[in-house]
């Protein structure tokens, strides 16, 4: 009874301990701003499908279908010549058919220099690019932000014709 009792005890001291880890998650809140570029010499996102049919008058259904992948700078302030931080390595698709021009974002944020240097975290979601605000769930992460989740706010800074410039306020769990 006692080798029973002892056991259980065990298995009750290891099992304090793994909660008392998970208790300790880090939240982490940063800043960068994405550069878009889908115009120009030297884009940073290039459409790869998408249809070539369309007929009708309205834009938003026109784009419906486009599927574009990006590898896109981030950096510290909205200027392009700031201090870059990483990149946003992914793809995002034209999803909505009417009224909304929403994407679906399927990134991933790596960072190549300060703090996070070699860590990412990924981002899957819908993005309703005309709203002021747009929250996206983060799903993952590595290296510093191995494991994290959390969420993501979007707002765009600035738009000149398909060109853009995204602040990202990032809020982490890891």
């Amino acid at each position: 009874m006692a080798y029973a009792s002892k056991f259980l005890l065990l298995i009750a001291l290891v099992a304090a301990v793994y909660n008392t880890d998970a208790v300790k998650q880090k939240v982490t809140r940063f800043q960068f701003y994405m550069h878009d570029i889908v115009g120009g010499p030297e884009p940073t996102a290039v459409r790869v499908a998408g249809r070539s049919n369309f007929t009708g008058q309205d834009p938003i259904a026109a784009t419906f279908g486009s599927i574009f992948m990006m590898d896109n700078p981030l950096t510290v302030t909205p200027n392009i010549n700031s201090t870059l931080v990483g990149r946003a390595q992914g793809m995002y698709a034209m999803s909505s058919q009417q009224k909304e021009f929403s994407l679906l974002m399927t990134l991933t944020y790596a960072f190549t220099s300060g703090p996070y240097n070699g860590s990412t975290f990924s981002v899957l979601g819908r993005n309703p690019v005309m709203n002021e605000v747009r929250e996206m769930p983060v799903v993952g992460g590595t290296g510093k932000f191995r494991l994290a989740r959390g969420y993501c706010l979007a707002r765009s800074y600035s738009m000149k014709e398909m060109d853009a410039v995204i602040g990202y306020n990032v809020t982490l769990l890891h």
